[in-house]
């Protein structure tokens, strides 16, 4: 399964960290990463979230080719690359809800960061959780397994669990239980390498807090 619908949203996975979400006529890419798809025209961004400067989030490729030519861009301040058009940088703690909402979809800009005890930067990047379609969408970024999350309000969480991140499977299903969303889906890992075992998380939430539903996705 490439993408999920969740009440009037459809979530698709590009791979990497890069995630595609559709809702309320509006058009979200968190760190696209798809350098072997022809984007259609109705695919195309209106908004664009960046995390954090690895080019398995911010891959210029992909961003050029997923970019309205009006779309809003949202960049870390630690992001060193320059963007055109409306290229905001943003850092944790930054609200665009309300009146500030980024075409009709509300952005809070939420820390990443690795050490519980001592916050350490991790790539100098952020998190999000956006609102759409009556849904609150955390992406987690980079990062460990933070106190900030207690005060995270969401219905659904894309997870790393491989690669380069801080967590892997034992720390994003102590996320996912800390979280409580609804549906938890795990990213940051390559199937083809291996380096994660998704159904390894699956049944360390399942264990865990067993009313989240965990919905492993193959990437688009």
């Amino acid at each position: 399964m490439g993408s999920v619908t969740i009440g009037s949203v459809t979530i698709d996975w590009l791979g990497h960290a890069g995630f595609m979400i559709k809702g309320d006529d509006r058009v979200i890419y968190i760190d696209p990463y798809l350098p072997a798809y022809d984007v259609p025209s109705e695919d195309m961004g209106d908004i664009l979230l960046i995390t954090q400067e690895h080019d398995e989030h911010c891959h210029p490729e992909s961003i050029r080719k997923v970019r309205k030519g009006d779309a809003t861009t949202l960049v870390p301040e630690s992001v060193s690359l320059d963007f055109r058009g409306d290229a905001r940088r943003v850092a944790a703690g930054d609200s665009l809800t309300g009146e500030l909402a980024i075409k009709g979809v509300g952005i809070e800009v939420v820390p990443a960061y690795e050490g519980e005890t001592l916050p350490e930067p991790q790539n100098g990047g952020v998190g999000y959780i956006l609102e759409i379609g009556g849904l609150r969408i955390y992406h987690a970024g980079d990062t460990a397994v933070i106190p900030e999350m207690r005060d995270f309000s969401v219905d659904v969480a894309l997870l790393p669990i491989g690669g380069r991140s801080p967590m892997k499977e034992e720390q994003a299903a102590e996320a996912a239980v800390i979280l409580s969303p609804k549906v938890a889906i795990p990213m940051h890992y390559d199937p083809g390498r291996q380096d994660a075992d998704p159904d390894k998380f699956s049944r360390m939430v399942g264990s865990g807090a067993p009313n989240i539903d965990v919905i492993i996705l193959d990437p688009f």
